[in-house]
């Protein structure tokens, strides 16, 4: 199904003031083994949405999950660091309460004034929370008057939180929500030309409903990472002992051949002798790749030719990195191509994926990217077209 309604009525569209508001978060941040949050990059962008209900005098109750609990109780997967730091964020206390619905919630939940915040436990201790079962979803909704999704790393997932309470209350997105429906809408439905994609990561298979969708759209599209080797294969390329998906040579050969020029592909690749930070390594053009060697990162050609594909462009998106970016030393192409990217004169530039973001952030230009996607998976989705359960049920505007 295509994604068509992506105006959507947001928190500034409804009157909050002293409403019960049940605001779905996405504070699923990673946790040392001291239980410290490491990176409160979630957090943060949802401060917005947080800090707005607060000043409107809203009592704004905070939904999220953490982690894959399974439907059970993890100790190790509760959400109070998550509340010291937004705690610690806002200035302000966040009590966090010990379940997700029941008479200690609702009691601490009509007890709030104006301008306080609650979050609730885990979501997913509920096995109720992803089978989107309605009767969880109702006691959800009952707490609140006003239901917000301000998540949309989760907006893919017809959840409970995300989908079933938007049944029973008003639903409006909340100002992250708006945000990303925002960016990513206009680079899929009306894009300022010349629209350049940048798409890596290791699969074909994971990427090929985006190649679909954006191929007809896009005025060039990039391909690196592990997901060029199959489409190397596909050109008649020996590729030695790098990841391919043989069972994509195909499709790969059939999206060559209707791409009409606008896939630019590697022409020189880092090699190693082993899949290791400390292999053996060395660039070659990409028809020398030799047998037991794979394919680690782009060449530095390669940075050239997608420079040059890129100068120019007023929109870029960018999901999925160009190598083995964890490695350090095949880090180089996608740090290259976020200097690229960053440096772009007056393009739209939009970046989503965990490798992808954390390579802008490693080359310290993501205070200079356009909008940082806070969903990989959903961004994904919507790049392909995709309805987004927890968008498509929002209320839509006028």
């Amino acid at each position: 199904m295509q994604q068509t309604q992506t105006c959507k009525k947001t928190v500034r569209d409804v009157d909050v003031q002293g409403k019960r508001v049940l605001v779905r978060v996405d504070f699923n941040v990673p946790l040392d083994e001291a239980g410290r949050v490491t990176d409160d990059t979630r957090i943060r962008a949802a401060l917005p949405t947080i800090q707005y209900l607060r000043e409107h005098g809203a009592r704004v109750i905070l939904a999220s999950h953490l982690g894959r609990p399974k439907g059970k109780v993890v100790d190790s997967m509760r959400l109070d660091p998550a509340a010291d730091r937004l705690s610690a964020l806002l200035g302000h206390p966040v009590r966090k309460l010990n379940a997700t619905i029941g008479p200690e919630v609702r009691e601490a939940v009509m007890a709030m004034r104006p301008g306080d915040v609650v979050m609730l436990e885990n979501l997913r201790f509920h096995p109720e929370e992803e089978a989107n079962d309605p009767t969880f979803a109702r006691q959800l909704a009952s707490l609140a008057d006003v239901y917000v999704n301000d998540a949309f790393g989760t907006a893919h997932r017809a959840h409970a939180s995300t989908e079933g309470v938007a049944h029973y209350l008003p639903a409006v997105a909340g100002l992250l929500m708006e945000r990303e429906i925002r960016f990513l809408s206009q680079a899929v439905q009306n894009p300022e030309r010349p629209f350049v994609a940048i798409l890596g990561g290791a699969k074909v298979s994971d990427k090929i409903g985006v190649i679909e969708n954006l191929l007809p759209k896009v005025d060039r599209l990039l391909v690196g990472g592990g997901m060029a080797n199959t489409f190397l294969l596909a050109m008649g390329h020996e590729v030695g002992d790098s990841l391919v998906e043989p069972d994509k040579v195909d499709l790969a050969k059939d999206l060559l051949a209707r791409s009409g020029g606008k896939l630019v592909l590697p022409v020189d690749v880092v090699i190693a002798d082993a899949f290791s930070a400390e292999a053996e390594r060395q660039v070659v053009p990409v028809d020398q790749v030799p047998a037991k060697w794979r394919i680690m990162d782009i060449g530095p050609e390669t940075v050239k030719r997608f420079a040059e594909a890129l100068q120019g462009a007023r929109t870029v998106v960018w999901n999925g990195p160009m190598g083995v970016f964890e490695f350090e030393p095949f880090a180089a192409g996608t740090i290259a191509i976020a200097h690229v990217v960053a440096d772009l004169p007056g393009a739209t530039t939009i970046v989503g994926g965990g490798d992808s973001v954390a390579a802008v952030e490693a080359a310290g230009v993501a205070d200079r990217i356009t909008h940082i996607s806070t969903g990989g998976g959903a961004s994904l989705e919507f790049l392909e077209g995709r309805v987004l359960p927890g968008v498509a049920i929002l209320q839509d505007c006028d």
